[in-house]
């Protein structure tokens, strides 16, 4: 077998075939130990060029060699097998010659396989046919079917006659509509005509090879579903081309229900243009209208809404008898959160109550009033005969309980629980308060048993990309972490540490990392990296050269906030046991003490003093001499309004090389523009380097956080909430920071800026004038879109925090509305109605009164838009002076 394993090793797959049909199968399955053992030494070094130069061979032999079906599909479908290149035919051409029975048992399983494993179709549909079995319906087999039948390299003919020619064409297309997260698939190739799925599957319906009732069924079928947009999409097209008869409409009535009611927005729009075609032709019973309307009426979209209320207005128009059932669905938008459609609602309503005979029905429509805002109230106590408006007690705000920092809790106190937690941090995205305890108990364990602490992080450590023997991986070993190269988050400071332990980084280059010397020139972010890099780097160094008993800079909270009574128990810990303080460790934690207790941070000062050390002295002076804040200039790029910093001096003196620029000024017109920190997962590290000076760190994040609004970018605005819970004074680069948030493109990054908005109002802390000022100018230069504030906006109102959205708009209106006055060369501002909306859903909420600049210019512009129409109704609330309901 020495010929044959040569062969395997030098990739020769021709050889090898030759050889192993020349064996027995009890000499094959003989052999079979020798290739699992040689695919072991293989896994070891993948990417090595002796691994891939034997893979194909390998691959091949294993096949060979095997006579279950099972062990044979596990082989094929086998990660490190994957990327082996061997061709389908090759491995046919062994299979050839097995009975179709157990090809066909081979085929299943293979089908069965999920299609992140990817199994070559070509191979599965070769399979079928030398087995004659029936074709898969699988995941992967259906979705290896569209992209060989569909695909752009088979030029010599369209989709559609390819699929004319599938003698599985039926059951694959049947199994098409069951098939997760395909429609990426199905929008491939041509728009229109018969190289486009839609186009291809209704003309096969029109031919009679697909059923049609089955295909339409199928799709509707898969609409209701649901799934990703691009499900919707491809399907929707799909069934619009089938172009349905009145009477295929009339026989699924309750799936397009189901649909108007539930469906993504493109879809409920095609059933309700369906219902709304079948109940204008009388083939919809008022029953299912009023049903279906209920459910609409509800949606957010105002499109739809609109839609269903023009529809229910024609329907009424042409049968009086029909609004008893009807009317009562369309005062259900009397509690709708859109002011406009509860207005289009009311004077529906109004139009049409005179047709009700029955008492109770108008009884429930006057009760159903009481929804409606103030001012539409009152229009519906004389033509509804809803009740009047009663007193109500004096408005209240509502805001979050002010968010306290949580105190972390200690190290583990055994090597296995540390070793679970720091599994744990590396797995996800851990925070402050993980990452802080999971660092500290490393420091603390490494001085105690070393030995110990490695064999409890056996397990953690032997799943790390980094602890592998291939020689790759040492070079990317030495690329990430040579000569203090990058920068950390948490999960990689955490990798630094267990690499130090692990013995696979030189103390040359830990030393080398820690004396590294500062650049010279940086970007915005790179004071607050090259801090939180310092300490890890020092860490490790002393890990490795002189273990530290713990670590001085352990924050007390979860903000990163240490207090000062705490950092000297930790300094007369050391002195007691003449360790050696870390220097970036010390200065780390002097920039966390906190400082704002001046009675606490006085006595700590003199407790310091007395411990006759150079820590000790040193902290008793920072202690006294708290930073204060420098200046913080605004600058304007392009649409963007963005900070620069003056300098901090005390940051400046007295510290390590690595902590002094962030004292040095800084802001996007001081720092270069280049920048390699494109992960967000270090900010909220970063933020608890300087707890106590968030105007600092907001400044370094501005320009990150302009993109959410400006280049409509995405997770940005997660560090947000921490930016708002830190500490420090919330100046205008914070104020700034939640402005772009809040018009930001994704609906989780204004959702983080609403959470920071509100925790910013509960602490005392917001400036609404100068957060409303920067939201005017923002919008004005095009980097915040109306659209999107007044949806922010509208959620924090919903909150309740009424008065607080009120105390926002009061100042961005007015610029907008002047604007507005001055015919701006681009007319008027798309999305002010919406803005205009939500200020006077919050002045009727809160009961605010007064008048606001160039608010009547816009009331009485002529039209019925809804930017006029709110306008209006905003300045009747700020006039009104009855209590707001």
């Amino acid at each position: 077998m020495t010929s044959l394993m040569e062969a395997l090793r030098a990739g020769r797959t021709a050889e090898v075939i030759g050889v192993l049909d020349a064996m027995t199968d009890a000499e094959r399955r003989a052999f079979f130990a020798e290739l699992k053992a040689l695919r072991k030494e293989l896994r070891a070094a993948r990417w090595d060029a002796s691994s891939r130069r034997a893979y194909p061979a390998l691959c091949v032999a294993g096949v060979a060699c095997q006579t279950g079906a099972a062990g044979v599909a596990s082989w094929i479908a086998a990660a490190d097998m994957r990327w082996s290149g061997v061709s389908p035919a090759v491995l046919l051409r062994v299979l050839a010659d097995r009975e179709t029975g157990w090809l066909a048992d081979l085929t299943d399983r293979l089908a069965r396989r999920p299609a992140t494993a990817q199994v070559p179709y070509e191979l599965m549909s070769a399979l079928v046919r030398l087995a004659g079995c029936p074709v898969p319906t699988t995941d992967a087999y259906v979705r290896g079917w569209v992209q060989q039948v569909g695909g752009d390299w088979q030029r010599g003919n369209t989709l559609l006659e390819r699929l004319r020619t599938d003698p599985h064409l039926v059951p694959l297309v049947a199994a098409l509509f069951e098939v997760n997260d395909i429609g990426g698939l199905l929008q491939w190739g041509a728009e229109e005509g018969p190289g486009s799925w839609h186009g291809a599957l209704e003309r096969l319906t029109a031919e009679g090879r697909l059923d049609r009732r089955a295909t339409v069924d199928a799709c509707v079928a898969r609409l209701l579903r649901g799934g990703t947009n691009a499900d919707h999409r491809a399907f929707l097209r799909v069934l619009t081309s089938l172009a349905l008869t009145p009477e295929e409409q009339r026989e699924r009535v309750a799936d397009w229900m189901a649909l108007a009611s539930d469906a993504v927005s493109p879809v409920a729009s095609h059933a309700q243009s369906v219902l709304g075609a079948l109940a204008l032709e009388g083939r919809l019973s008022h029953r299912h209208l009023a049903e279906v309307s209920g459910a609409v009426l509800f949606r957010p979209e105002r499109k739809l809404v609109r839609a269903q209320l023009v529809l229910l207005g024609k329907v009424l128009a042409r049968d009086a008898a029909a609004a008893d059932e009807l009317l009562p669905a369309v005062a259900q938008a009397f509690g709708h959160e859109d002011a406009g459609v509860q207005e289009r609602a009311l004077k529906l309503t109004q139009r049409h109550v005179g047709k009700v005979r029955s008492t109770e029905v108008r009884a429930a429509i006057a009760l159903a009033a009481e929804e409606l805002i103030p001012p539409l109230r009152a229009q519906a106590v004389g033509s509804l005969g809803a009740a009047p408006a009663e007193a109500t007690a004096a408005y209240e705000e509502v805001l979050p309980l002010v968010p306290g920092p949580a105190r972390l809790a200690p190290a583990a106190a055994s090597v296995v629980e540390l070793a679970e937690e720091v599994g744990a941090a590396l797995e996800s995205d851990t925070d402050v308060t993980g990452f802080e305890r999971a660092l500290d108990g490393l420091v603390r364990h490494a001085h105690r048993d070393r030995d110990a602490l490695l064999q409890a992080l056996e397990p953690v450590i032997s799943r790390r990309w980094w602890d592998g023997t291939d020689p790759y991986y040492h070079l990317r070993l030495d690329h990430r972490f040579g000569d203090g190269r990058g920068s950390f988050d948490a999960s990689t400071g955490l990798d630094l540490l267990l690499i130090t332990l692990r013995g696979k980084l030189k103390t040359t280059t830990l030393r080398a990392s820690v004396r590294s010397a500062t650049p010279g020139r940086f970007c915005v972010h790179a004071a607050l990296s090259q801090a939180f890099d310092a300490r890890l780097w020092e860490v490790a160094y002393r890990i490795r050269t002189d273990p530290l008993p713990f670590l001085l800079s352990t924050p007390t909270w979860s903000t990163g906030l240490l207090e000062p009574d705490e950092l000297v128990e930790r300094l007369d810990a050391y002195r007691r046991l003449r360790a050696r303080v870390a220097e970036a460790d010390f200065a780390q934690a002097l920039l966390r003490v906190r400082p704002g207790d001046r009675p606490a941070a006085a006595a700590a000062a003199e407790r310091a003093a007395a411990l006759g050390t150079v820590e000790g002295r040193r902290l008793a002076h920072w202690l006294a001499v708290a930073p204060v804040l420098p200046a913080i200039r605004r600058r304007t790029s392009g649409s963007r309004i963005l900070a620069e910093s003056g300098e901090l001096l005390e940051l400046r003196e007295d510290f390590p090389d690595a902590f002094r620029a962030l004292g040095r000024p800084s802001g996007d017109f001081v720092e270069s523009r280049y920048c390699s920190h494109w992960s967000d997962s270090p900010r909220p590290h970063w933020l608890a380097v300087l707890p106590e000076l968030r105007e600092l760190v907001a400044v370094r994040f501005l320009r990150d956080l302009s993109a959410v609004a400006v280049d409509d970018t995405r997770g940005t605005a997660s560090v947000l909430p921490p930016l708002a819970e830190s500490g420090g004074e919330a100046g205008p680069a914070t104020h700034l920071c939640v402005a772009y948030g809040l018009g930001a493109r994704h609906p989780e990054d204004r959702l983080a800026a609403v959470d920071a908005l509100l925790v910013l109002a509960a602490r005392g802390q917001l400036d609404a004038s100068r957060l409303g000022k920067d939201l005017g100018e923002l919008v004005l230069d095009d980097a915040v879109k109306p659209l999107r504030l007044a949806e922010s906006l509208r959620t924090a109102a919903a909150t309740g925090a009424y008065a607080t959205v009120w105390g926002l708009l009061g100042h961005a209106l007015p610029p907008l509305l002047s604007d507005l006055a001055a015919d701006g060369p681009d007319g008027p501002i798309r999305g002010l109605g919406d803005l205009l909306a939500v200020a006077a859903e919050c002045v009727e909420r809160s009961g605010a009164r007064g008048e606001m600049p160039h608010l009547a210019g816009a009331a009485e512009r002529r039209g019925s838009s809804r930017l006029v129409a709110q306008a209006r109704r905003l300045r009747g609330a700020l006039a009104t002076e009855a209590a707001a309901a």
